[in-house]
């Protein structure tokens, strides 16, 4: 099965194959996304949002929740250990 991250490098591929490109990436991820991201389980996720760990964007009144790429690229830098 190809994951949607997958897909959508993949269509970023043959996009470019045909000269089309996008300078700007895609920023929010949903919350399946942002945990396959992470390399986590989508429960796993949402325990980080319900703790506060990760902030989350969601339109007024609505439901669907994003997480912006750059709280993400920010709680891996805060989370990185070494081992001795």
């Amino acid at each position: 099965m190809v994951t949607p991250l997958l897909k959508s490098e993949r269509n970023q591929e043959i996009k470019r194959a045909h000269g089309i490109t996008n300078p700007l990436a895609k920023r929010l991820y949903t919350l399946k996304e942002a945990a396959e991201y992470l390399g986590r389980s989508e429960w796993s996720m949402r325990e980080l949002v319900w703790a506060r760990k990760i902030p989350v964007v969601r339109q007024e009144g609505g439901r669907k929740i994003f997480v912006d790429i750059l709280d993400l690229m920010e709680f891996v830098e805060k989370n990185k250990s070494t081992y001795n």
